[in-house]
């Protein structure tokens, strides 16, 4: 097998583990965030930059690479890893989100999906066979299977026949899937918001006996409280022995309630988009940093904080950077993004392993809800935290994969 996941420790308090995910890149401590490199990188990092803030495992987009540079260019080049030089594990997304998302560009038959190219408006054809034949290729250690990722809200008998159609799509890319010994192929489980769905999702997949799990269509405009639910319901229903992937979800927040609920494996362009406006996560909640207030404000983004934007610059250099349109802004702000979620979970990890994990979920959740009310407060009276003007607030920026 070429993953396998160990659990070290179940939480007493909850449905959350510690665990370890064995991949032919080295060993991965869960739960984990995985930093999103969309087109074999991470937005305005390089790999020993991604390194260097703690994550071992990085996620790549099957849709995006096959379109540029090609699937046959990468595997010429040796595979991901050898391209990118990246030292960790990957996992590659099978484009499902992607084609589906291009609601007015494609077309679903039972084959597969018709779409034209974001780039190009060319033609293309993805069935089961051909995502997994585009990640065999690309060579990441673990690769998904091609689902039909529902939108929400439906009804009810779209998201059944979806799912459905989702379920005959995996067994097709298991049967397709060339290289089992070297690459962990999982499946995806989907059910909208319906608990019924959810349920069958997760006894028609589990059937297929994947090495691990995705769960899928959930983050993508639902209210917390329903995804929530609808992991209470379906989280139970996957093997305890196999790991269980929330796709598209990285916000702090969320990250915490999902572990509580049994999730080990996450990913997520939140991090990195918010930090091209200027956002940047604290422990009670958001702060733009491009904001006026920050302009003469010599503290570092967050204090106490271990990463190299936090150690060597200050909110006022990094409000200038973004007024001034300098790249080393966005790149000092994703660092402290992803370095504060990689955190985050070598802290949950740790709570885990000491036994705490329930007070922690309490006091972190606290203190961020807390501050993001205080947040929004300030937003509608437009001032700053010292309570001088705000300046522009952030722009919204939806979260999804």
């Amino acid at each position: 097998m070429a993953v396998r996941w160990e659990l070290l420790k179940q939480d007493p308090a909850s449905a959350a583990r510690l665990g370890r995910l064995h991949t032919p890149h080295g060993v991965i401590e869960t739960p984990v965030f995985m930093p999103v490199g969309t087109q074999a990188t991470v937005k305005t990092l390089n790999p020993e930059e991604v390194w260097d803030l703690g994550a071992r495992i990085i996620l790549s987009n099957t849709y995006h690479l096959y379109l540029r540079p090609g699937h046959d260019l990468v595997q010429e080049a040796g595979g991901l890893h050898r391209f990118m030089n990246w030292k960790g594990a990957v996992l590659t997304d099978s484009g499902g989100f992607q084609v589906f998302s291009l609601a007015d560009l494609r077309k679903i038959t039972e084959e597969g999906v018709q779409f034209r190219s974001h780039i190009d408006g060319s033609t293309h054809f993805l069935t089961p066979e051909k995502a997994t034949e585009i990640q065999n290729a690309l060579g990441a250690d673990i690769i998904m299977a091609f689902d039909e990722c529902t939108p929400w809200p439906c009804d009810h008998d779209y998201a059944r026949r979806s799912l459905e159609r989702t379920t005959r799509w995996a067994a097709r890319c298991k049967v397709a899937h060339a290289r089992p010994e070297a690459q962990a192929l999982f499946g995806i489980v989907q059910g909208s918001t319906f608990a019924d769905l959810r349920r069958q999702a997760a006894e028609e997949i589990v059937e297929l006996d994947f090495p691990g799990y995705g769960i899928g269509g959930l983050s993508v405009g639902e209210p917390k409280e329903l995804m929530h639910e609808m992991l209470e319901v379906q989280v139970p229903l996957l093997p305890a022995d196999r790991p269980r992937y929330l796709m598209g979800v990285g916000s702090p927040e969320d990250l915490v309630e999902s572990v509580w609920r049994g999730v080990d494996m996450f990913d997520c362009v939140l991090p990195t988009r918010i930090a091209r406006h200027g956002t940047v996560f604290l422990p009670d909640g958001k702060m733009t940093v491009r904001n006026a207030e920050f302009a003469r404000d010599f503290l570092p983004i967050q204090e106490g904080c271990d990463c190299y934007a936090c150690r060597n610059y200050s909110r006022a250099y990094i409000r200038h950077l973004m007024k001034a349109d300098e790249m080393l802004g966005l790149r000092l702000c994703s660092i402290h993004n992803l370095r504060f979620l990689v955190r985050t979970m070598e802290e949950i990890r740790a709570a885990l392993a000491a036994g705490t994990f329930a007070e922690y979920r309490r006091t972190f959740l606290e203190r961020w809800h807390a501050g993001e009310a205080e947040r929004r407060a300030r937003i509608r009276t437009g001032t700053g935290r010292a309570g001088g003007p705000m300046g522009p607030s952030e722009p919204a920026v939806p979260q999804n994969r």
